[in-house]
């Protein structure tokens, strides 16, 4: 399904958050039609290489535009999505705060099914597979956009999860200020051209965020007081990289709980490792086996099984491309095809125990 993007350009454009941070000259970009970033004169793709052979400066613009991209896209969940920004921890006050977004009638609706987003590790954060996609590839690539809206068409609620905010740095907010109000020199301490979060976070002052310090707890939050309340709700999960794991940390710690609202984990190119995370836990086997479907980077067509030695414990299948970052656009029509095929069973599975109880109910009446 093709995202339309031009009504999208239009009204809220990326060209705007670039004028407010008075970077005109270092990042004349902005996202085309297609939600391609592209030079706003020569019309080209991202150059990484601005200032010639001067890593230092170049990783710092590159970083400028990610905070940028971040920002942009915060405001299209908000506004092209219609989804709505929660803080948490919601009693919180005068301390730092993470937040995710959620669809208006989320917890309310108990007559749709809720898929919750949970992206791979890295400086990317809701809203985004990878930002690097995002900046090579486009929006409709690496941004979880296109995701959000065949959600939302089929009629499903949706959770977008912020895993990887998890620390105020007041350092880096302090040169971020810098970049928003002049053009100053870059600092000496280097920046590199990377998605890991732990290389930046190393040389860091970083606070915590409460009950967000790590993507395992922000999971597990939200899970709490957000995904457990919902009654009645079929509930899925599309997990990518790092996702896996932190999606399989929430079965085991939430065991019962999980297994009996979540009706079907779609994992991409996923980190977890059942060995060590599951054990020899025989119920936990049982369920993902019939719960979870992998798609993996293969250089096999999309939906080619591509079961690997170390991984048999359900399902795996070609993601369709060899690249990681193009993982989640590649396989998301086979994944909703996947989830529209496990709703259908469970629905059948529950008529016919349904139908069974009813039947047991009326020979005890007439014995």
């Amino acid at each position: 399904m093709e995202i339309e993007w031009l009504p999208v350009t239009q009204k809220l454009s990326f060209r705007k958050f670039i004028e407010q941070s008075d970077l005109l000259e270092e990042l004349k970009y902005d996202f085309n039609e297609k939600a391609e970033l592209r030079h706003t004169e020569t019309h080209g793709p991202f150059a990484f290489n601005y200032y010639k052979n001067v890593l230092e400066r170049n990783s710092k613009r590159y970083w400028a535009l990610g905070h940028l991209l971040e920002q942009y896209i915060y405001e299209l969940l908000e506004k092209v999505c219609k989804l709505q920004k929660v803080y948490i921890p919601s009693e919180a006050d005068k301390e730092p705060r993470s937040f995710f977004f959620m669809s208006e009638r989320a917890l309310s609706n108990h007559h749709s099914a809720l898929l919750v987003l949970l992206q791979d590790h890295g400086v990317f954060r809701a809203g985004q597979w990878s930002q690097q996609a995002i900046i090579h590839h486009g929006l409709q690539h690496g941004s979880q956009i296109p995701c959000i809206q065949m959600a939302l068409q089929a009629h499903y609620d949706v959770i977008v999860l912020n895993p990887n905010d998890n620390f105020v740095d007041q350092q880096t907010g302090k040169e971020w200020k810098g970049l928003l109000t002049q053009n100053v020199e870059f600092s000496s301490r280097k920046m590199f051209q990377t998605e890991s979060f732990f290389s930046l976070q190393e040389s860091l002052q970083c606070i915590p965020k409460r009950c967000s310090n790590t993507p395992e707890e922000h999971m597990a939050y939200i899970w709490d007081y957000f995904i457990s309340k919902t009654e009645g709700k079929d509930v899925a999960f599309i997990v990518h990289g790092y996702g896996g794991l932190v999606f399989m940390d929430l079965l085991v710690q939430k065991k019962w709980d999980v297994m009996s609202k979540v009706y079907a984990v779609a994992l991409i190119d996923s980190e977890h490792h059942v060995g060590h995370q599951l054990g020899s836990d025989v119920q936990l086997l049982e369920w993902i086996k019939q719960h979870c479907r992998e798609w993996v980077t293969s250089p096999k067509p999309l939906d080619k099984p591509a079961t690997t030695v170390l991984k048999k414990e359900f399902p795996t299948v070609s993601a369709g491309t060899e690249k990681h970052n193009l993982a989640p656009s590649s396989s998301l029509q086979s994944i909703f095809k996947y989830f529209r095929k496990a709703l259908k069973a469970k629905a059948a599975n529950f008529s016919r125990v349904s139908m069974v109880t009813r039947s047991s109910t009326k020979r005890k009446q007439s014995a």
